[in-house]
This record gives C-alpha cells, structure tokens and sequence, in this order.
C-alpha cells in the first residue's frame, strides 16, 4: 500500500509539472512578440516535445507497475507457502490432540485417568477443532 500511495505521488507531481509548463509555455509564447506563424510551430514543437515526456512518463509507469506486479508475485508464492505451513502444523497440532484424548479416554474409562485431565483433553480437542475449521471455512 505504502508503494502504491509513493507512487500516486510521483504521477501527482509529474502530470503537475507537465501541466504547469504547458501552461507557463503557452502563456509566453502568446505574450511574445513573435508572428503567427512562428507562433504555431513553437506550439508545435512544445505540443511534440510534451507529447515525447508524457510517452516517457507512461513507459517509466509501466516498467514500474510490472516490477511491482513480480513483487507481489513472489509475496504471493511465500505467503501460499506460510499458509501451507500453518495449514499443515493445525493438522498436526489436531492429529496429536486427537491421540491424546484417545490416550486419556482410555485411561479415564479405565479408572486410570483424572477429571481434570479429561477435562484438558477436551479443551485441546475443541481448540484443535476450532483451529482446524478456521482453514476449512476459507
């Protein structure tokens, strides 16, 4: 975003620049004592001239824009990337819940488990789930 806006205020400043010497050009020649025919073709050349930076201008602003594009290309294929990785570490942070609650259930109906250890097993199971459902859901 912050690229975008440093951008935005390049353009800004060039098409203001552009326009202010059109204007300040225009405004000379008219007040000069020049013929109309030298007239025109200083307005021709300046139109030619300004038409030349504005194509450059353009061009400066493509060139920016597709170094911008291959920016967010390789940010996209890293945070695909992170995503995969957060993905699979739920996945695994689900599975080991889910093998120690059967552990715990086991125990627990076997009388060798605690209330307050079925209980933590419960809340790792609904955190896993709640965690899991996150990635699922988008």
């Amino acid at each position: 975003m912050r690229y975008q806006k440093k951008q935005n205020t390049k353009k800004k400043l060039a098409v203001g620049a552009v326009v202010g010497g059109l204007a300040g050009y225009v405004a000379g020649i008219l007040t000069a004592p020049k013929s109309g025919n030298q007239t025109r073709k200083d307005l021709a050349n300046k139109a030619g001239d300004l038409k030349n930076e504005a194509a450059e201008h353009l061009q400066n602003g493509v060139d920016e824009l597709s170094e911008a594009i291959k920016i967010a290309k390789t940010k996209s294929i890293s945070l695909s990337a992170k995503a995969r990785e957060e993905f699979d570490e739920t996945v695994i942070k689900a599975r080991d819940a889910q093998n120690k609650a059967s552990e715990v259930l086991k125990a627990f109906r076997a009388g060798q488990s605690s209330d307050p250890e079925l209980a933590k097993a419960v809340k790792q199971v609904k955190l896993a789930q709640k965690n899991l459902s996150k990635y699922l859901k988008s």
